[in-house]
């Protein structure tokens, strides 16, 4: 059943990009999906099939992982930008996979000519680097996210408009792959991938995906044009951003705002309000530093209460206490104008509950030299799964959201108390001023 509002006719802001602010898992699907009932279209502009976003709707859920969260709502447009890697092979499982629930993509689904396409050759590459570094491994999903960007911006890569054409997609596609497995016998000792399978393969995508192939950043300018609202997606968060986050254990792409300019095709008067997400706690998947991470019960607790295991990689998250000092760093990053806090309902039963306010030593060198400073804080006893009145919520609940919007100087207009789609506190709604 579709989610709908009755404000349609009281849009103010009319460009609205969703940021993650941490490392990911923040919850960005479920607030990308209400927010959507807002909007004309939505794009999803970065990052590739190795996050998954879970929406739970009247109690069903259901996993994305390239689809914009959006494609629930029927009368919405998705677009899949250039700045995403796609691998045809798991967008074309997830479009099965939805209209098997009874999902229409009739029109509403287009992808742009520019995106980089994931190959397995790519995906072989990927895993076997993370073989042989061993316990120094970056801790990817292995789904040859970061070799198709390497490609891309070697400039030998595929991009879908190469699906257009059969006779250049099979010398292209020779060429890459006997590229790819040049490195996979020579330099990581391991077999190579059967180009004959992969030529076969990519005549059935030319075939699958040729009629969604289109120019995403003129469809989506032709959208403001007409002061229609869109909604951007990213994947990932703020602290993963190949740039300015934890390198090397990072993601292979830009997740701050900027790849909404390069991966869309916008500028940046084009956006009207960045809402950042944060989760109440912090969660980490994979290697990397982490200065609150609990070694204790508070983080099977959080794990054990927030399901704190990756929707797509099934991973178990690294959870700890919320790290103002990295809020503040992706404020920076974004101009976000305003947060959405999310997974509150997590922190209920706890009797104290910790914030990161600063470090005892800063160093740019390694994280895992810092000490965090916490302020800690009274927890609550009371239930607020599933409060949608901000009055309904307990005191100290209240005092910990006032005391983070003190602390950030952003203020959160939305608050997510559970896992579907109705269970959100909204004081001021992003799509308005």
């Amino acid at each position: 059943m579709r989610y709908t509002l009755n404000l349609r006719d009281t849009y103010m802001n009319n460009n609205v990009v969703i940021i993650g602010t941490q490392w990911g898992d923040e919850g960005k699907g479920k607030i990308v999906d209400w927010l959507t009932s807002y909007a004309k279209a939505v794009v999803r502009f970065q990052g590739g099939h190795n996050a998954g976003h879970t929406l739970v709707v009247d109690g069903k859920k259901t996993i994305l992982r390239l689809i914009p969260s959006g494609i629930l709502h029927e009368n919405v447009i998705c677009y899949i930008a250039n700045g995403v890697v796609v691998s045809p092979e798991a967008l074309l499982e997830e479009i099965a996979e939805l209209e098997k629930h009874g999902i229409s993509f009739c029109g509403r689904l287009h992808l742009s000519y520019a995106a980089p396409i994931i190959l397995p050759s790519h995906v072989a590459l990927d895993q076997a680097r993370e073989h042989v570094l061993g316990i120094h491994k970056i801790g990817t999903t292995g789904r040859g996210i970061g070799p198709t960007y390497e490609d891309k911006v070697a400039r030998r890569g595929l991009r879908l408009v190469d699906l257009l054409d059969i006779n250049t997609l099979t010398e292209k596609v020779t060429t890459l792959v006997n590229y790819h497995n040049f490195l996979l016998e020579h330099y990581y000792q391991v077999k190579p991938i059967a180009l004959k399978d992969i030529l076969s393969t990519a005549m059935e995508w030319s075939q699958q995906l040729s009629p969604l192939i289109t120019d995403v950043s003129h469809c989506v300018r032709t959208h403001q044009d007409k002061n229609e609202p869109v909604l951007f997606e990213g994947a990932q968060g703020s602290l993963l951003d190949i740039d300015h986050g934890t390198y090397p254990y990072v993601t292979s792409s830009s997740t701050t705002i900027s790849s909404v300019f390069s991966g869309v095709g916008i500028g940046p008067s084009q956006v009207d309000t960045v809402l950042g997400i944060m989760k109440a706690y912090t969660t980490r998947v994979g290697s990397g530093p982490f200065p609150s991470e609990l070694h204790d019960e508070t983080a099977e607790y959080l794990a054990k209460q927030g399901h704190e295991f990756g929707s797509n990689t099934k991973r178990l998250r690294r959870c700890g206490w919320l790290d103002i000092v990295f809020i503040k760093k992706a404020i920076q990053l974004n101009s976000i104008s305003c947060f959405c806090l999310t997974k509150l309902d997590v922190l209920d039963g706890l009797s104290h509950i910790n914030l990161v306010i600063d470090y005892q030593i800063k160093s740019m060198l390694s994280l895992d030299m810092e000490e965090p400073i916490y302020d800690i804080l009274p927890g609550w006893e009371s239930n607020t799964a599933g409060i949608r009145d901000w009055a309904a919520l307990p005191l100290n609940t209240k005092s910990y959201i006032e005391k983070i919007e003190s602390l950030i100087g952003v203020p959160i207009t939305m608050i997510s108390t559970g896992p579907d789609r109705a269970d959100l506190i909204i004081r001021k709604n992003p799509f308005q001023s």
